[in-house]
């Protein structure tokens, strides 16, 4: 007996120490604001948690930064002239992938780092190879599509009837199950951003993307900016459209939630008065797209189109159900109906004015028309 209590204490104790690396940090411990640090860079536009290795990751536009979970800075990468945006941990391979736009190239990347080489501050996205790239051309077609047939791309303006659907570019990133299965294959889903233009019908929807990431690292290059590469998928695994009406930019900040199983997307409001312009929207992972007509097309065409979620606010003059909650800086998903919510603000140090991001701890209570709460 003695003996078989022995062998069940140690094998107990061997599967401890697999399951929670030293680094880990239990649920309990998890603090209820973590500092991501002040910065000359633009604002913070995304985050990412890596729980079980004990850090945090915030994209400042222009630079990623690295802390551990007390928000002490641990390493930094700079150099990029595009926009980095929002973020995403892929649990399978432990890089964190990023939205990087380049819209004066027209060239538009997902952006994945090799976060365990991140280890000091300040290194460079070019040299020092922890980024590489992928390019996305799904993204590149609608973003330079000559809409209104006179031979010309207008470029990086909203002012425009160019950009099929609207499209800015590329923002809200996140793994999760392929729409209509809640149980599918994983996949990278990718969030155009949308001009803010009330002149016109056709930018009512927000485009999502899905892709399957495992051959991947095919495709990847090397950031190199003055030499942007076009190594990328030639297609993309689905195209999806939710109703929301037009919103700022379109989805800032994307995440899949297995607590509530929803795709929760985070948006600057639009500003069409004839829409209720939610903040917040979410559409669930077992919802199957439905193909119908795209509204507002220059032409008729059909599409993939993913419901809004039950619940929340709905206006019944478009149908549109939403919510009212400020998620545009970063969301991050712990999964168990917690989640780090980012917020953005602004310091002056020395004279000079830098911008600062802290995630903040939430939780779920599916209340409307606000279904998070911070936790103190």
């Amino acid at each position: 007996m003695r003996k078989t209590l022995a062998l069940a204490v140690a094998a107990t104790a061997t599967l401890t120490l697999l399951a929670a690396p030293a680094a880990a940090t239990r649920p309990a411990d998890l603090p209820a604001d973590i500092d991501g640090g002040a910065w000359t860079e633009g604002h913070v536009q995304g985050i990412a948690i890596d729980q079980r290795k004990g850090y945090m990751y915030f994209s400042f536009t222009n630079v990623l930064v690295k802390t551990d979970l007390k928000g002490n800075p641990v390493g930094s990468v700079t150099g990029f002239t595009g926009h980095l945006g929002d973020l995403d941990l892929n649990a399978k391979d432990g890089r964190v992938y990023g939205s990087l736009e380049y819209k004066e190239q027209e060239s538009f990347y997902i952006a994945i780092f090799d976060v365990d080489r991140i280890t000091s501050m300040g290194m460079d996205a070019q040299t020092s190879d922890i980024v590489s790239t992928v390019y996305l051309k799904e993204v590149v077609a609608d973003y330079t599509a000559d809409m209104n047939g006179d031979g010309r791309f207008d470029g990086n303006v909203g002012n425009t009837p160019d950009h099929r659907y609207g499209c800015s570019g590329i923002d809200g990133v996140a793994f999760g199950p392929e729409f209509g299965k809640e149980h599918g294959k994983q996949k990278l889903t990718v969030a155009y951003g949308i001009y803010s233009n009330t002149t016109r019908q056709d930018n009512d929807h927000q485009v999502l993307l899905q892709y399957d990431v495992q051959q991947w690292r095919k495709y990847e290059r090397p950031l190199t900016e003055t030499a942007p590469h076009k190594s990328g998928p030639e297609r993309v695994d689905g195209k999806f459209f939710a109703y929301t009406g037009n919103t700022t930019y379109g989805v800032q900040n994307l995440e899949y939630d297995e607590h509530t199983r929803n795709w929760m997307l985070a948006v600057y409001k639009g500003v069409k008065p004839q829409f209720p312009n939610y903040s917040f929207f979410m559409v669930r992972a077992a919802d199957r797209p439905v193909t119908g007509e795209l509204a507002g097309q220059p032409a008729p065409e059909q599409g993939r189109i993913l419901p809004l979620a039950p619940g929340g606010l709905q206006d019944q003059a478009t149908g549109v159900r939403g919510w009212q909650f400020n998620g545009e800086y970063g969301l991050a998903s712990l999964d168990d109906g917690r989640y780090y919510v980012a917020k953005a603000g602004k310091v002056t140090e020395g004279g000079v004015t830098k911008n600062t991001g802290h995630a903040q701890l939430h939780r779920w209570t599916g209340s409307t028309p606000t279904p998070f709460e911070p936790v103190s």
